[in-house]
């Protein structure tokens, strides 16, 4: 349809229509679009320095060392130490978990929303509920054949009152934890 409105004012000798016809015919015989960009973003499509993706995506970050050294403590304690603990605590419950650090699996759990421990305690986030999970945590470790752990508080908290009544109770119960404080 618009070939044919077109052709119909180029032959009928429309001089405006010629010349707009004559313009569009040399941009596109020398290659130029006169066109925005063609991304759907709105941004062209450029390839970033390696020229392997269009620079819309996120770049990952780049090491600034890529040969740097790794001691040997650093490539060997996932299997010196493969057990770390996990203490999580709101303001509702406490749970703790003992997790294998090669193949990411939790060897032991304890939780105060678990059926069994909830029945059994006044209050779910208290420090006599903290001593509880602790004593729990610790016997079933015991039965895993888990006897040591190492503990790395998280960047938030602190190693007092009720994470540290968790990892007292563990240590009494005859779980051996290392703690990391920075």
């Amino acid at each position: 349809m618009f070939k044919r409105a077109c052709s119909m004012s180029y032959m009928h000798g429309d001089e405006t229509a010629k010349t707009c016809f004559k313009a569009i015919a040399r941009h596109i015989h020398t290659s130029q679009a006169r066109s925005g960009p063609r991304s759907f973003f709105g941004v062209e499509d450029f390839l970033d320095d390696d020229n392997s993706r269009p620079y819309t995506y996120q770049k990952e970050k780049k090491s600034k060392n890529p040969n740097k050294h790794i001691s040997f403590k650093q490539r060997t304690i996932a299997y010196m130490e493969p057990f770390t603990l996990d203490v999580f605590i709101s303001k509702r419950f406490v749970s703790a978990s003992i997790t294998h650090r090669v193949t990411s699996k939790q060897v032991a759990v304890a939780g105060t929303n678990s059926k069994d421990i909830k029945a059994a305690l006044k209050s779910r986030s208290d420090i006599p509920a903290c001593l509880a999970i602790g004593r729990i945590l610790s016997e079933r470790a015991r039965e895993a054949d888990v006897y040591t752990a190492s503990y790395t508080p998280r960047e938030r908290d602190k190693f007092e009152g009720k994470i540290r009544a968790v990892v007292q109770s563990l240590i009494d119960n005859g779980i051996d934890v290392k703690i990391y404080l920075d």
